[in-house]
């Protein structure tokens, strides 16, 4: 009976590793495609330490997320997060995406004007693609001592801004430009010919305001840097920007212009060729838990879908978004709506151009 019961016992040490309780869908990975700031370590290591689920963080923006999903030879990615208005264009015949199964997330946890605001965007034959997670606007960023009469995109181009402005060569500019001067580029996606017109009006007056565009940002860093430094005094830039610059240098604000802010969503959606679905909708429901959500916030410096989230984020940034944006300039954003297909081609032609006359860093 002794050597019997030592028999056990070593049997019974051997297996304890195996016996003790594990987190549910504990092990593997979720290979994430996403943006800047999104993923704070902090959360990626409580989500790790919860579930068993490594996190590997591929960080993108919509054009490069589109070109990685398209690509044949590399490991799929199992979560991606593209904006709200490039998530319908993507489910086509050549689909990035799967449809969501609402039953495994935490739609409770979603604010409901929100999740409607994607919804239109992000549906095709009654199903939903993308799901809201982070939201803000493009704007201006202006050190007010040296902006007089700055109000709207166009006025950028004033000539006392000569060589210290700064935008993106990306579609924001192309669209906020053409609102600035009285178009609606929105209505114009239903006509691929009246827009391809409309931003080859808009490339013709952004080459001849290059005088002002003293270059192109890429990063947020680069931007920041050089309106730190006085470089720059103006810029078409992210709120986030302006709200850190702001904590910095009150004469630095974000500014919703005249026009309307340019506001986006960024969604969670699940790529096709995705192994982990299982993972995915870990994340996307533990991200959707208030006490994640503001810590996501706090390091994206932007505000979240998660219902309840406002509530435990620092009160400087809804201060900064208060001065930034009172009730005219909430009701006055201009929401992406989705991209039709064709559309993306005719900007990268018109910006092609516009990055050969005027320089990047």
């Amino acid at each position: 009976m002794r050597a019997h019961g030592v028999r056990l016992l070593v049997l019974l040490a051997a297996l304890a590793p195996l016996l003790l309780p594990v987190p549910a869908g504990a092990g593997g990975k979720l290979r994430l495609l996403t943006w800047a700031d999104y993923v704070p370590q902090e959360v990626a290591e409580l989500f790790t330490r919860e579930t068993g689920i490594e996190v590997e963080v591929t960080l993108s923006d919509n054009e490069d997320m589109i070109r990685r999903l398209r690509v044949l030879d590399t490991e799929p990615f199992d979560l991606a997060q593209p904006s709200q208005d490039r998530v319908a264009g993507q489910i086509g015949e050549d689909a990035l995406y799967k449809p969501l199964d609402l039953s495994r997330i935490r739609m409770d946890l979603v604010i409901p004007s929100m999740f409607e605001a994607t919804r239109r965007n992000t549906s095709r034959d009654g199903q939903i693609y993308g799901l809201p997670h982070v939201w803000g606007t493009d704007g201006l960023i202006l050190n007010l001592p040296h902006t007089p009469g700055v109000s709207d995109y166009a006025d950028l181009c004033n000539p006392n801004l000569a060589g210290r402005v700064s935008v993106r060569a990306k579609r924001a500019t192309l669209i906020a430009f053409a609102l600035s001067r009285g178009l609606d580029p929105f209505e114009a996606y239903k006509d691929p010919v009246a827009y391809e017109k409309m931003m080859e009006r808009v490339v013709a007056e952004l080459e001849a305001c290059r005088g002002n565009i003293r270059f192109f940002w890429d990063t947020k860093a680069e931007l920041l840097d050089a309106l730190r430094r006085g470089e720059i005094h103006a810029a078409l830039a992210w709120d986030t920007g302006g709200w850190e610059l702001n904590a910095e240098n009150p004469n630095i604000r974000f500014v919703a212009p005249r026009s309307g802010a340019l506001g986006w969503i960024d969604t969670f959606a699940i790529p096709a060729k995705g192994r982990n679905d299982d993972a995915a909708y870990q994340w996307i429901n533990f991200n959707l838990r208030p006490d994640i959500a503001a810590m996501v916030a706090r390091s994206a410096r932007n505000f979240t879908a998660s219902r309840g989230a406002d509530r435990l984020i620092d009160e400087r940034l809804r201060s900064q978004f208060a001065e930034s944006f009172p009730r005219a300039a909430i009701e006055n954003i201009q929401w992406y709506p989705a991209v039709p297909a064709g559309l993306e081609e005719i900007e990268a032609r018109v910006l092609a151009h516009l990055r050969r006359v005027i320089p990047s860093r």
